[in-house]
């Protein structure tokens, strides 16, 4: 028996932006927070770093503004980026009231500097922010009697409906697979909000949890979303390289504390490809990496801190000191070996300041969205500040129209009746490492026209054989993954194919120069492309 659920406000996404919405919305609204595995499981609580926002005298918001600019290869949408940072020191302030415990010196907050930044702006715990942050707004949303929590389901689907009263459409919900029953539920809802996160799964190597396999973009893409810039997917530059690590970031704040960049002679490198060295932008640090591992034929590079006093090493990386220590790397004594892995989508679900997607009444906000807040990179640090603000004038807009949203209309249940189990579950397993390897390949830190166009063919058969898998067998968790995976996989080669131009994190061999026009790359979805789009 299919269950069916009925709230006011469906979050899909239990992130730092899913949280800090249904916190901002339940006081007056029946919220149901969605998470694929546990509410923890997510991109947010692996976050090092820290948030960026001007919090001392001696920044300034104009300074903000320029490093996000400047990192963003001139993609950036000014107004978005403006938008976000006035409005950062306020999403700051809410936290601490949270009870988010940032690291002081002093009676002062501790702000760190990383790549890309000109002050030192980043808010911070030691180097665990994003369990910090995550830790602090789960216990207030499991605390709060107006928020249900449903962990272990994944969204599979949104249901697309008219909206008689404009000739429009809108969402109306969506269908959830149970991963501890099998059984797909039913939860329909005034307001659907995607909060999703990226999709950097899609590549072979990368820092990000199991989780970010694209779903809310694929999601609203099928529903008939828009999305922008898809070829920007940020390569975090130093992840630890062990045969038995997996996912291992080494964050970026080592780099703005003074640790160096070396090859495997022990020499220093990254003075030979930007002026700013160590805190060059992500996207020239990666490159810069991927580079020197070519030309020498190396495994990876080395991230070295010994030189600093190992107190203070300890003191400030705790999380990554104790987990290279399970590797048997001291990093008060010895460089950390590290290789580039896909990070961050820059782009994703157009939405606009108050996270509105093309489709009525269903929002996205976070990593699964496109603002016009990261341009061709990302800032460092710009990331869990965009799901703070975005959370919560998205929430704010909610408040203000939802008492005129009608319900939606009472939506079929899900379907199984002409389904098996199957029985060839190794052939999922096969395409979904078939896709992962092929895209970090063809689809990396460094393009052809000819891999990307390769690339294509191979994405395309494997979408032939994923909708036959979905048509005939019961769905499973890894079917659902793959199929949107490959989906996004689809759009960010498009996207590629598309910007005939170097700019930010899409390096090609074939266009190395920069266009004087900056243009955001749009995909339509070819069945809606004649629908009313107000963003």
């Amino acid at each position: 028996m299919n269950a069916q659920e009925n709230y006011d406000i469906l979050v899909i996404g239990s992130g730092a932006a899913g949280l800090t919405l249904a916190l901002h919305l339940a006081a007056r609204y029946r919220v149901a927070l969605i998470s694929k595995q546990r509410l923890q499981d997510g991109s947010t609580w692996f976050a090092q770093g820290g948030i960026a926002a001007v919090l001392d005298e001696t920044d300034s918001v104009e300074s903000h503004i320029a490093d996000t600019l400047d990192a963003g290869a001139g993609l950036c949408h000014p107004s978005s980026v403006r938008f976000t940072v006035e409005a950062g020191a306020a999403a700051i302030r809410w936290l601490i009231h949270q009870g988010v415990d940032f690291t002081r010196e002093g009676s002062d907050y501790h702000l760190t500097k990383e790549g890309g930044h000109s002050y030192r702006r980043i808010i911070h715990s030691t180097d665990a922010t994003g369990r910090a942050v995550h830790s602090t707004l789960i216990d207030r949303v499991r605390s709060s009697d107006n928020i249900d929590c449903f962990e272990q389901h994944l969204a599979v689907d949104l249901i697309r409906q008219p909206d008689p009263r404009e000739g429009r459409f809108r969402c109306g919900g969506a269908y959830l697979l149970d991963r501890s029953s099998g059984e797909v539920a039913l939860f329909q809802a005034k307001t659907v909000v995607l909060a999703t996160g990226g999709a950097s799964k899609a590549y072979l190597y990368t820092s990000n949890p199991d989780g970010a396999s694209g779903d809310g973009i694929a999601m609203a893409w099928r529903a008939g979303c828009r999305v922008a810039n898809m070829e920007f997917n940020q390569f975090h530059p130093t992840c630890l390289y062990h045969p038995r690590a997996k996912a291992l970031l080494v964050t970026e704040a080592l780099r703005g504390e003074g640790a160096y960049l070396k090859l495997p002679d022990g020499s220093r490198f990254m003075n030979r490809f930007d002026r700013r060295g160590e805190l060059a932008p992500r996207d020239i640090v990666a490159r810069a990496i991927d580079h020197e591992m070519k030309r020498l034929g190396a495994d990876c590079l080395f991230l070295d801190i010994s030189h600093r006093e190992p107190d203070f090493v300890r003191e400030h990386f705790p999380t990554v000191y104790n987990n290279c220590l399970q590797y048997g790397i001291d990093i008060t004594r010895k460089p950390i070996p590290v290789v580039p892995a896909a990070h961050y989508t820059c782009g994703g679900i157009m939405v606009d300041r108050y996270g509105r997607t093309d489709l009525d009444q269903l929002y996205a906000i976070g990593e699964t969205t496109f603002t016009g807040l990261h341009g061709a990179n990302r800032l460092a640090s710009n990331s869990l500040l965009e799901c703070l603000v975005y959370a919560r004038s998205t929430a704010m807009h909610i408040d203000k129209h939802l008492g005129a949203v009608q319900s939606p209309r009472p939506a079929p249940p899900w379907d199984a009746s002409r389904v098996t189990d199957s029985d060839e579950d190794v052939v999922i397993s096969h395409n979904w490492d078939e896709l992962r390897r092929f895209m970090w390949d063809y689809v990396g830190i460094v393009r052809t026209r000819k891999r990307l166009l390769r690339a294509q063919h191979r994405v395309k058969l494997l979408q032939r054989e994923i909708r036959e898998f979905y048509a005939n067998y019961r769905i499973t968790n890894d079917l659902v993954e793959l199929r949107n995976l490959a989906l996004v996989s689809e759009l960010i080669i498009r996207s590629a194919l598309e910007r005939r131009e170097s700019r930010g994190l899409h390096y090609s061999l074939d266009y190395p120069q920069l266009r004087e026009l900056a243009m955001d790359t749009i995909l339509v979805p070819e069945n809606f492309a004649n629908q009313r789009q107000f963003i």
